[in-house]
């Protein structure tokens, strides 16, 4: 065998370093052995940073809303396709209050690895910013849009005995008593509400605000005449009209429900451009890497084209949204501004 020649400087040179260095033989050992350890530790996390292998557990959607709620049920049916059909496991998590801001305020605090995703909708997403004097996140610098789910009109309604046959009967009779009609609302901040304070800003009427802790007991004083007309979700009176206790004035969708065809929108009833609608984005909290939010639309888009979830979403007066994250993002941006802009220019407050 060759013998083997060392450099006796260079060896001493290597002596005297491994003499002067704080890391000595045994303590770089002891690194070198924690090493793989280390390694190990950070894979998983690693894992989930890399779109290939998502998801690897279960993606949890979040909520802002109580179980049972319009909101709910597009979130857990949306959840339930996106789920089948892409062999994932997609939880939906509610977590309720503050008009949907607890819930979303946890989306964006949680970690952007792709595994929280949270259904935002008007209120959260483009009205309190606007109205509320603070809110525990922003929604334009917290949240990125993934996708566009749905979108539903208010309904115009009043009760069967009620002598308004249209908006402009209604609007009429506001003129001629400024602040003695009563409008039912069935909480502040929500789409019902401030399609009412539209409707007040561009007919140029004055109105009593009689705001309720949710729809049922809104429509019960509606059908007790304590109040004369209020804004509610297709949920909520359709049955009512349907069984001659209601009459719907106008939709305030930009088209006709199709559910409700012989009832026109109130831009049809003189007021051009009027739409007031309670869409659901799904949102993820900022840092989600772009190649899983794309995953994500890409999912979610094809749940939308489920002919069962088109009829599901038809029967309750919504219409599938669907579309690019792009297509998201500029939704959402119009509606941000176009609800401060009213918000501003109508001069509303909560009382």
């Amino acid at each position: 065998m060759p013998a083997i020649h060392r450099n006796p400087a260079a060896q001493n040179r290597t002596q005297a370093h491994t003499q002067a260095c704080p890391c000595s033989a045994p303590r770089r050992q002891l690194l070198l052995c924690a090493l793989p350890a280390l390694a190990a530790a950070l894979l998983p996390l690693a894992a989930q940073a890399q779109p290939d292998h998502w998801p690897s557990r279960a993606v949890r959607m979040v909520v802002p809303y109580t179980p049972g709620g319009g909101t709910d049920a597009v979130a857990r049916q949306i959840s339930e396709r996106v789920g089948t059909l892409n062999k994932w496991t997609v939880v939906v998590d509610n977590k309720p209050g503050a008009g949907g801001n607890i819930g979303l305020d946890a989306v964006a605090k949680s970690a952007p690895d792709g595994y929280t995703f949270g259904m935002g909708q008007t209120a959260n997403l483009a009205i309190n910013p606007a109205l509320l004097p603070s809110m525990p996140f922003n929604p334009r610098t917290d949240l990125i849009p993934v996708a566009l789910v749905a979108a539903q009109p208010t309904v115009l309604v009043v009760p069967q005995e009620s002598p308004w046959k249209s908006v402009q009967d209604l609007v009429k009779a506001a003129k001629a008593d400024p602040g003695g009609i009563r409008q039912g609302l069935a909480s502040t901040g929500t789409v019902g509400h401030l399609a009412g304070e539209m409707l007040a800003f561009k007919a140029g009427i004055q109105v009593l605000n009689v705001p309720y802790k949710g729809a049922a007991p809104a429509v019960t004083d509606l059908l007790g005449k304590q109040t004369h007309y209020m804004f509610g979700t297709p949920q909520a009176v359709y049955p009512l009209l349907k069984g001659g206790k209601l009459r719907a004035l106008a939709v305030t969708s930009a088209k006709r429900l199709p559910i409700l065809p012989e009832v026109p929108t109130v831009a049809e009833s003189g007021y051009a451009g009027f739409e007031a609608v309670d869409w659901k984005l799904i949102v993820a909290p900022k840092g989600t890497p772009a190649a899983i939010v794309q995953k994500m639309n890409t999912a979610v888009n094809a749940a939308l084209q489920q002919p069962a979830v088109q009829q599901q979403l038809q029967a309750e007066g919504s219409t599938a949204l669907g579309g690019s994250i792009q297509d998201a993002a500029q939704y959402l941006l119009k509606e941000q501004t176009d609800w401060a802009a009213l918000i501003r220019d109508a001069k509303i407050r909560l009382e």
